[in-house]
């Protein structure tokens, strides 16, 4: 019998590449996952900011940054400006801070429809692992390896699987969609 362990992989990978593609929808909401991935350029090499500085949400819309080497400050602020996040961030001495302004209406209409092209996209994923392993099931079938009972028990077992998964990125699409509207 099959015990799905490929399918399990591609499901988890398919709701963890989803849990962090939205984890950098911006909510208006300080969260220091929104920013760190930034590449900085430190000392000439690249850097992701979580690597070079503490991150921390000072308040609902307030970040500070703390980079380990003051001197790394101008390029912390650079990169936050040049990130495509609309962010403005303020040098103040060794440390910088990043004011989140409140979303307008469009922009949350925005960030909405992407987030459902987001989920979009993972359920394909999820889909996509269904249909091999669908198919290795009706391989096995036809090598006789499995009796016909037992593909469709396996195909059962599978779909539930798979519907849970999407349990999964509905719950998670729907807490981000509730903090994109609040």
């Amino acid at each position: 019998m099959d015990n799905f362990s490929k399918l399990d992989i591609e499901i988890k990978k398919a709701i963890d590449w989803f849990g962090h593609e939205i984890i950098s929808l911006r909510t208006g909401r300080a969260n220091p996952a929104l920013v760190e991935d930034l590449e900085i350029d430190s000392y000439g090499f690249k850097a992701p900011l979580k690597h070079i500085a503490a991150i921390s949400a000072e308040d609902a819309r307030t970040l500070i940054i703390k980079p380990w080497d003051k001197n790394n400050v101008p390029a912390i602020e650079s990169a936050v400006r040049s990130s495509g996040l609309n962010l403005q961030p303020l040098a103040d001495k060794d440390i910088v801070r990043i004011i989140i302004p409140e979303l307008t209406e469009e922009r949350r209409q925005t960030l909405k429809k992407l987030l459902k092209e987001k989920l979009e996209q993972a359920k394909v994923s999820v889909r996509r692992a269904r249909d091999e392993a669908w198919s290795e099931i009706q391989k096995k079938e036809r090598a006789a390896e499995i009796s016909e009972d037992d593909k469709f028990r396996l195909k059962d077992k599978m779909q539930e699987k798979i519907d849970e998964a999407f349990k999964k990125l509905e719950e998670t699409a729907g807490k981000k969609e509730k903090e994109i509207t609040a």
